[in-house]
């Protein structure tokens, strides 16, 4: 009896000396290991009491929190959260770059178009030197008048033609001389006139098709027949056949611009508000620096520009007589590439004489002035 009593306190000590062991290593680990659900509680950073073994079958072990910094963080909207992802995620519609990139720049373009046009272009209204010697001699070197311009210009458009019927082919020739030599404007507009669409009721009733048959190859021949039929619609409705009569409305037409409407002006109506400056005015009148951009030597940079220079200066009877007097000389002499300045009478009061590719002609004569000295 005695030897089963002291067994029993015995394995009764061993089984408390084992719940301490376990306690101490929950504490350490901070982990339970038991089949039955355990209760944790937090105490703050003070030393924990050690842990007494529970008599029952349920454990309480006490465990250390680390307190941890964390921000505050806003819930979002559930709408904001899917626009967010979309605009992580999704990307761009090429359409839509496109749009906003061409609304801006040409918003731009257009502002900066209107200042060159309205204020940018002024000068001092001061007359170049020597500038009517300059134009006597091209007067005299253009006085044979063998220029495609002196029989193939836009003002000889239906001259055979009732004044109604000739100033709306006067309108059609300056909408076909864009991008466009003298003569091949001329072989189209007699290729019209031979199949009667040289009126805006034969032009409105015409297929597009067979119109770009007729002015090709003029340039943009295509986009140019898709003006012809709209500007032969708004005349017969907006001007009852005719052709408009003043600046503005001429501007409103597609595909007609400043030059082509002070030319149309000029011819058709015998109304002179402007100069009609196109590439061969400009370029000339740079090359001979007449014009330049305000407060600056610099050239001109469109024919537009050049346009409302000259006009600060240059008188206006000679307003309309420029036109074909420097087209005419641009054609033949002052020429876009290797101008012929060996045959220029006016060289010596030209910047830009010699200065520029010369023609093959050219450079022979100056080989053989060089052998003679």
């Amino acid at each position: 009896m005695i030897l089963v009593n002291g067994a029993a306190s015995s394995t009764l000590h061993n089984a408390a000396r084992f719940s301490r062991i376990r306690t101490m290593n929950h504490l350490n680990y901070g982990t339970v290991s038991s089949s039955k659900p355990t209760q944790q509680h937090s105490l703050p950073d003070s030393d924990p009491e050690p842990a007494k073994p529970a008599s029952g079958s349920e454990t309480r072990v006490y465990t250390r929190k680390k307190r941890l910094k964390q921000e505050a963080f806003q819930p979002l909207e559930k709408d904001s959260c899917i626009n967010t992802q979309k605009q992580l995620c999704r990307l761009p519609d090429i359409e839509e770059f496109a749009y906003k990139k061409n609304t801006r720049s040409s918003s731009s373009r257009r502002s900066t178009e209107t200042s060159i046009t309205v204020t940018s272009v002024k000068t001092a209204g001061n007359a170049p030197e020597n500038w009517v010697k300059v134009l006597e001699g091209i007067r005299q070197m253009r006085s044979s008048e063998d220029a495609p311009v002196d029989s193939m210009g836009c003002d000889k458009a239906g001259s055979f033609l009732p004044p109604t019927e000739r100033r709306f082919a006067v309108l059609l020739g300056a909408l076909l001389s864009s991008q466009t030599k003298d003569e091949v404007n001329n072989a189209a507009i007699h290729r019209l006139h031979q199949n009667g669409l040289l009126t805006p009721e034969a032009v409105d009733k015409a297929d597009e098709s067979t119109l770009r048959e007729l002015i090709y190859p003029v340039g943009f021949y295509t986009r140019k027949a898709t003006y012809m039929k709209k500007i032969a619609k708004i005349c017969l409705v907006k001007y009852n056949g005719d052709i408009p009569s003043s600046l503005d409305d001429l501007l409103a037409l597609p595909g007609i611009g400043p030059k082509m409407a002070h030319l149309i002006l000029h011819i058709a109506w015998n109304d002179v508000q402007g100069i009609c400056v196109d590439t061969h005015v400009h370029r000339i009148c740079n090359r001979l620096g007449w014009v330049s951009r305000p407060g600056t030597k610099q050239k001109t940079s469109s024919p537009e520009e050049t346009r409302v220079a000259l006009q600060q200066w240059l008188p206006k009877e000679e307003w309309v007589a420029i036109n074909p007097l420097l087209v005419g000389f641009g054609q033949t002499i002052c020429t876009p590439l290797r101008p012929r300045c060996e045959t220029c009478s006016v060289t010596k009061l030209c910047p830009a004489a010699f200065k520029e590719a010369s023609s093959p002609s050219s450079k022979l004569k100056k080989s053989k002035q060089s052998k003679e000295l």
